[in-house]
């Protein structure tokens, strides 16, 4: 009986490294990686950039199984504008009104869940986006390029998820031309090294 219960511990603890030895870490190139985020207002809309400090995907067998990733929120940059309104916008977003920066520096995202969507490279992902401390799951669909280099995604977040309620006609009224909408949209290229 002991020597049952030795070869089936060891048969376990043998399927448990094999399953984790096969999962790869790729880290993600943050110099060639970009993030355009784009706000939208009943005037118009605002569009920039913010930088990637971190990241890695994880493969397996050539398919994407996970990842986290860390944002630098205080790189957000305005874009399509005079310098003297980017600088007066990226102040605004920055401060405690919108992602109060100096308090909550980065932002962080994990997949936790990738699940492939027929098409080769295509996937649907599921994760959990922090923004602010507080946080909450995510959904959205990817692109991973056949070379395993480039993915790709466009994603679209409800910032008042995150208790950023600046502007939000959900939660003020009578705000009218000054309505700031709660969506905004990241569009995503990790490029990986």
């Amino acid at each position: 009986m002991k020597k049952l219960i030795f070869v089936f511990g060891f048969l376990a603890t043998f399927a448990l490294f094999s399953f984790t030895l096969s999962v790869e870490k790729v880290n993600v190139d943050t110099t060639k990686s970009t993030i355009i985020w784009k706000g939208y207002k009943v005037t118009g809309e605002h569009t920039g950039t913010i930088n990637l400090k971190s990241g890695a995907l994880e493969m397996e067998d050539g398919k994407l199984v996970g990842g986290r990733f860390e944002i630098d929120m205080t790189s957000i940059k305005a874009t399509g504008m005079g310098e003297k309104w980017a600088q007066k916008l990226e102040g605004h977003l920055k401060s405690p009104d919108f992602f109060g920066v100096e308090a909550h520096p980065t932002a962080t995202f994990v997949i936790t869940k990738a699940a492939p969507k027929g098409t080769p490279g295509d996937y649907k992902i599921a994760g959990d986006l922090t923004i602010k401390g507080i946080t909450k799951e995510i959904k959205f669909y990817a692109h991973l390029s056949e070379d395993g280099k480039t993915a790709t995604a466009k994603i679209t977040v409800d910032r008042t998820d995150f208790d950023v309620r600046y502007g939000s006609g959900s939660f003020f009224d009578n705000l009218g031309d000054k309505t700031i909408y709660d969506e905004f949209d990241l569009e995503v290229t990790l490029v990986t090294e």
